[in-house]
């Protein structure tokens, strides 16, 4: 299984907490159900080429914080999630999204009215392309 992650080797953030972060929106998303198995250590260093440390510091973060599981000899696994934890999952990282967003607006110059115009656009086109 290949899992939708990017990485932006650019960014500030750390590569393995980058990796937390959208398995974590996975997880609350459905995308990545209870009981789904995640691929090994090994195979999603190599698909995301990084280093195999990398991923074995997320998926023990993952373990310790209760998203996954690991069975000895069978892999590592979607925990049960609690759905108040993952509305909020939902809600901080559309928030982390959008905060980044604006940043970015604001680092052009951007005025308050010229990003709401931005915002409401796409959210204009998004409706529209629903339809």
């Amino acid at each position: 299984m290949e899992l939708p992650i990017r990485l932006s080797k650019d960014s500030r953030e750390p590569i393995y907490h980058q990796i937390e972060k959208q398995l974590k929106a996975l997880i609350a998303s459905g995308l990545l159900a209870e009981g789904t198995p995640l691929p090994s250590i090994r195979a999603l260093s190599k698909d995301l080429e990084i280093s195999v440390i990398t991923i074995r510091r997320a998926y023990q973060n993952l373990e310790n914080e209760g998203f996954t599981k690991t069975i000895q000899g069978k892999g590592t696994f979607v925990a049960k999630i609690a759905d108040p934890i993952k509305q909020q999952i939902k809600v901080s990282t559309v928030y982390q999204a959008m905060e980044k967003a604006i940043e970015t607006a604001v680092s052009y110059d951007y005025t308050f009215q010229q990003i709401e115009g931005i915002f409401k656009e796409i959210l204009t086109t998004y409706e529209e392309d629903k339809k």
